[in-house]
């Protein structure tokens, strides 16, 4: 991987000309809470070339973009953007993959903070089920809607609550189920404290001012492991499914 920067032409200045893998390296950067320094040290790169990567239109070749990838713990597909406009999974199935349950703790650990999600819920015109941004607080899960909008029909009624991880390049993932009672937050200092901890908008815009919490029944969560993906099983904190569970 370089270390350095490529030099500006002696013409003058040149302006940063961030395309969107550079965008999405800072995103994921900044999702993990790591600066270009502790990046570099974790690719074998200068934090000079992080910044560059980063700001400056570039095409690092596919060692340096592995590497990257594996510094930011994604996949080089999401990185390059390649994947933004398929479903994941289209890999092929690795061999001697197992699934195996996630203990109760290891599913809030990948539950917890705020993502994207999706919620199940019972409509006039049948079941459906919709993506949200979502945040977990005070043991609960919220998220926003608009009045009318079909997220908002979870109020009242007992829902199913999903999240996952897809990893296309090592073929393996996980999900967390959760199942709960929806309710709507009406409390002005309950929803200042969900709007505290709620780090983002909701990614579909307007006006969705209506906070649902979901509190949690049941937590399950599940992983499809790779064995040639080198993460030890022990790793995960998961066991063998149990007989006839889904």
């Amino acid at each position: 991987m370089p270390t350095t920067r490529p030099r500006a032409s002696s013409a003058g200045p040149v302006a940063h000309q961030s395309t969107d893998m550079g965008r999405r390296v800072a995103a994921r950067r900044a999702e993990l809470g790591l600066t270009r320094e502790q990046v570099a040290a974790r690719c074998g790169a200068a934090p000079s070339y992080i910044r560059y990567v980063e700001e400056h239109a570039s095409a690092p070749g596919i060692g340096a973009m592995i590497r990257l990838a594996d510094a930011l713990e994604t996949t080089v597909a999401d990185l390059a953007g390649g994947s933004a406009g398929r479903p994941p999974g289209a890999a092929s199935a690795p061999r001697n993959a197992r699934l195996v349950e996630l203990d109760r703790d290891e599913s809030w650990e990948l539950l917890a903070g705020h993502g994207v999600g999706r919620v199940g819920v019972t409509t006039d015109e049948g079941p459906a089920i919709v993506p949200v941004n979502y945040v977990v607080a005070g043991g609960a899960i919220a998220f926003r809607t608009a009045p009318g909008a079909v997220p908002s029909a979870a109020a009242g009624s007992e829902v199913a609550f999903e999240v996952d991880r897809i990893d296309d390049a090592q073929c393996q993932g996980w999900s967390v189920l959760v199942t709960g009672r929806a309710k709507a937050v009406t409390a002005p200092d309950a929803i200042g404290r969900l709007e505290a901890a709620a780090q983002s908008l909701p990614w579909a815009g307007g006006q969705r001012g209506l906070w649902l919490a979901i509190t949690p029944e049941r937590v399950t969560g599940r992983r499809v492991i790779n064995p040639q993906s080198g993460v030890p099983d022990h790793a995960h904190g998961s066991r063998e499914p149990s007989r006839g569970r889904p």
